[in-house]
């Protein structure tokens, strides 16, 4: 390929990309810029809906079929080109067929980008919010992800597109609540502005929370359907059936009446595997921060806390807290009612949480205490000094930052430091660390 065909396929992929930033700063057409970006996309046999950020990517792959194979894994490092010194046509062509490539890259880069990044200004609609979505999902399988879960850049900017809408008068409308897709903002806007709505917003909002936390659980049971508890008991015999049946040791203990005339092996006696397991009956105290900041967090550990709550010998507790505390075992086997009856924001006041949660700690060396919060505390030292008693009296104490989808957390670095110093670190804030620590804990 010569130094002017890789010229060309240089400035027509730099028009594109001149064209994306122009468009991400500011959303007014700069036309010499359109003109020359859509001939580029034309020569590509591109269509034109991809430079209009209007239509959606949905749309685009459903007129443009061809384009739904080539959009998964888009923005993932690719491996390099392992072509060598090869020589010749052959080898021109395959250049020239990798800047064409690279162009047609390019343009549907371009087009991930704005649609999900060049979201304008003034009130979102439901349908908009909805196509913003689905543009958002093909952006993650683009990234190699999986849709669906938001966190970091993409999160905030749903949050803000949540915010812009006129939400109440959305869910009074039913045809226009059914376009919602429940997500973590939408759901965080709701419990806050739950207290305002009533009739049909109101049974709108509580099913399109039910929905989202239908969701949510359905991820993390897969995540702690391996949880076994307790240990085998040796001292109850073995239940003789079939699907106990231990084959290996069978054929091995049975393996000196092996018949060599008759090639056969005569089973005297069959070996079964125990299976009756020895439970303790475990105590679970969930501590969970309801301020604003921590509503990922108040949301993934009230499902999770019922997950758990649902196990064998596993008793649950659970309570929410800012400036004051709230007891909301009752409803710990129904995360959708505990999340009805929390007020997100206010201030942060451990002390009125540990009131309720010490006197549940009654067996300490079969007890564990999950506390989740950003430890932005009004009375640190006592809050501190509250948890270093747990953990002093034998009860298993776990802080975690915060129990996102993303993993995202922010901790008050006084506590960090010192809940590492006395051996109990805050976890990491994806919630998969802490089904495995709960896990480790109750087997």
């Amino acid at each position: 390929m010569t130094t002017s065909e890789i010229n060309r396929h240089a400035n027509r992929r730099q028009v594109l990309y001149w064209r994306l930033l122009a468009r991400l700063f500011d959303p007014q057409e700069q036309p010499a810029l359109e003109r020359t970006s859509m001939a580029v996309v034309d020569e590509l046999d591109l269509p034109a809906a991809l430079l209009d950020p209007s239509v959606s990517i949905d749309t685009v792959v459903q007129r443009f079929p061809e384009l739904a194979d080539e959009l998964p894994d888009l923005l993932t490092p690719s491996p390099a080109d392992g072509g060598g010194a090869d020589k010749g046509n052959a080898a021109t062509e395959a250049a020239d067929q990798v800047g064409t490539d690279e162009v047609r890259r390019a343009a549907l880069v371009s087009k991930l980008l704005l649609n999900v990044f060049a979201t304008g200004s003034g009130e979102v609609t439901a349908g908009q919010l909805a196509a913003w979505q689905a543009d958002a999902g093909w952006y993650q399988r683009a990234c190699g992800a999986e849709p669906g879960r938001r966190d970091g850049v993409l999160s905030a900017v749903e949050g803000d597109l949540v915010r812009r809408m006129r939400l109440r008068e959305v869910l009074a409308d039913p045809a226009l609540a059914r376009q919602l897709t429940p997500s973590m903002s939408l759901i965080e806007q709701l419990l806050r502005d739950k207290s305002n709505l009533s009739g049909v917003a109101l049974a709108n909002a509580k099913a399109l929370i039910r929905r989202f936390v239908d969701e949510v659980a359905e991820v993390l049971k897969t995540q702690v359907q391996q949880t076994s508890v307790g240990t085998i008991d040796r001292s109850v015999p073995p239940k003789r059936v079939f699907r106990n049946l231990d084959l290996d040791r069978t054929i091995w203990k049975n393996l000196p009446n092996w018949s060599p005339t008759d090639e056969r092996l005569y089973v005297d006696r069959l070996y079964y595997r125990h299976t009756a397991k020895r439970v303790t009956p475990a105590r679970l105290i969930v501590v969970v921060d309801q301020s604003g900041s921590m509503v990922d967090a108040m949301v993934n550990c009230t499902i999770l806390a019922s997950i758990f709550a649902g196990l064998p010998k596993v008793d649950v507790h659970l309570v929410a807290y800012d400036t004051r505390a709230l007891d909301l075992t009752p409803w710990v086997h129904d995360p959708f009612e505990v999340l009805l009856r929390t007020n997100l924001g206010g201030g942060t006041d451990g002390t009125a949480a540990l009131e309720l949660a010490r006197p549940k700690i009654v067996d300490p060396r079969n007890t564990v205490l999950v506390w989740i919060s950003d430890f932005y505390e009004w009375q640190a030292q006592p809050v501190f000094d509250g948890l270093q008693a747990v953990h002093r009296s034998g009860a298993r104490l776990i802080p975690v930052g915060s129990v996102s989808s993303g993993g995202q957390q922010s901790v008050n670095p006084w506590f960090r430091k010192r809940l590492k110093d006395q051996g109990t670190p805050v976890l990491s804030g994806h919630v998969r660390k802490l089904v495995v620590e709960l896990k480790s804990f109750l087997t």
